[in-house]
């Protein structure tokens, strides 16, 4: 899905896990372009099943790709929103960045960021983890 800068999030309090979701995702894109990032692409999802899906591709003033996984929690127990991220996730994160980097002639630098939207706390874990 591309991102489109025209489209606004509901005024209205969500209410289903998918909307407190996408409310957090586009609470995390204000929030990153407020800092200086470029969006590239949302919702960033590979072809056919297995694959994986990237909920913010970023380009960072200098240059850097950045892909941002956006966790959603409405209280930090059970380890919180950050803890959700864990190696099953992160390599599905990565199988998603290789295939979008796959649309690039030279390799750009890249990084994996973690955004956590935890009751009304946003944070922003940089690099958060690696390609490796």
């Amino acid at each position: 899905m591309k991102f489109f800068p025209g489209k606004k999030t509901p005024a209205v309090e969500p209410t289903t896990t998918k909307q407190r979701g996408d409310a957090a995702e586009a609470r995390a894109l204000r929030h990153l372009v407020a800092a200086g990032l470029r969006p590239l692409e949302r919702n960033y999802r590979t072809p056919g099943r297995g694959g994986g899906e990237i909920d913010l591709v970023m380009r960072d003033r200098d240059g850097t790709v950045v892909f941002v996984e956006v966790r959603h929690r409405a209280a930090s127990g059970f380890g919180g929103a950050a803890a959700s991220v864990g190696s099953v996730k992160q390599r599905r994160i990565v199988f998603a960045a290789r295939h979008y980097l796959m649309r690039f002639s030279a390799m750009p630098a890249c990084r994996f960021d973690v955004i956590v939207v935890e009751g009304d706390r946003l944070t922003w874990l940089v690099a958060a983890f690696d390609a490796a």
